[in-house]
């Protein structure tokens, strides 16, 4: 709920321009100190306009942009470095001011990240790292991954075996996996009967469940890198034949809520985080080093929260 509310406040003092930037006066976020100008073009890359996280991140930096009279231009990276890679160059020809990047590759877009920040392009990272954005802000993603396997392992009754279906190599995904393996090293009668990656989206899940559950029908849950692998992980059991399974994903998205509500759903947990938010604090850090200013922390961390049946008329959600 709060998260919310902090990102309602965020969009409401870009419009009034009065965010108060550490280490400096009281000035309008537009205002460059020494750039000479104000923020007139943002970029927006992210890596799948199809997943409705993504549409709710562009969505809180377009309502923020529009408060602050600039233009964003958004880019769908369709699960593709080259095309990232591209995409970039063409925003360097263009001559943004402001690039919010959410990588499909965390290291492998530094190169073309490294030619946007030589072209004086100023460059944050959003949802995931990208090797040489001058900043970054993500939700804490190894906690993301802890809260969804706690509930995963007690849900089972702490032993048995599950599966994990794992997604591309941005840090995201690879932190929450992370904060799963931390949690198994407190529940040693829990095994991994099968481990793969899929590319974060409902449909590849679906392929790599079916497969995944047909080689291993007896195991007792599933944890997914996201809500999108998730529901094709539930959809998979469905099909396969497959019940009594706990499946927990991360997001929070409106998909999931849906999900939850029903009473029958293997689907049980969401480890929710804030697209819009990430957004937001991200064009929030972006201006301030816009304005040649210094962020008092350059590699931010918002916390996120477990959503379950039994919480969910509680959970505002993206909108």
């Amino acid at each position: 709920m709060y998260r919310h509310l902090r990102t309602k406040a965020l969009l409401a003092a870009l419009a009034a321009g009065t965010l108060v930037l550490s280490g400096c006066s009281e000035q309008s976020p537009v205002e460059s100190a020494e750039n000479g100008g104000e923020i007139e073009t943002i970029g927006l890359m992210v890596q799948d306009l199809s997943n409705p996280f993504f549409t709710a991140m562009q969505t809180g930096v377009e309502e923020a942009a529009k408060e602050m009279g600039a233009e964003v231009i958004t880019e769908d990276g369709r699960q593709d470095l080259g095309a990232q890679n591209e995409q970039i160059d063409a925003f360097i020809q263009q001559q943004i001011d402001v690039l919010l990047i959410n990588a499909v590759d965390s290291e492998g877009i530094g190169p073309a990240v490294q030619r946007a920040v030589d072209a004086g392009i100023t460059v944050v990272a959003v949802d995931v790292t990208a090797k040489n954005a001058q900043a970054f802000i993500t939700s804490d993603n190894v906690q993301a991954g802890r809260l969804a396997c706690e509930h995963l392992f007690e849900a089972i009754g702490g032993e048995g075996s599950i599966l994990i279906v794992d997604g591309t190599p941005i840090s995201s995904i690879q932190d929450r996996v992370t904060g799963c393996e931390q949690v198994m090293e407190d529940y040693p009668d829990i095994e991994v009967a099968g481990h793969q990656h899929g590319d974060n989206n409902r449909e590849e899940a679906l392929t790599v469940a079916t497969d995944m559950l047909t080689a291993n029908s007896d195991v007792d849950g599933i944890f997914a890198v996201n809500d999108p692998t998730a529901l094709g992980a539930n959809l998979a059991a469905q099909q396969t034949g497959v019940e009594d399974l706990v499946i927990v994903g991360v997001d929070g998205s409106p998909a999931a809520e849906k999900e939850l509500a029903k009473p029958d759903s293997m689907f049980q947990a969401t480890a929710a985080q804030d697209p819009k938010q990430l957004g937001v604090t991200g064009l929030e850090m972006a201006t301030k080093l816009f304005n040649g200013e210094k962020l008092e922390e350059s590699e931010r961390l918002v916390e996120t929260e477990l959503i379950t049946a039994d919480n969910l008329d509680q959970y505002e959600g993206w909108e």
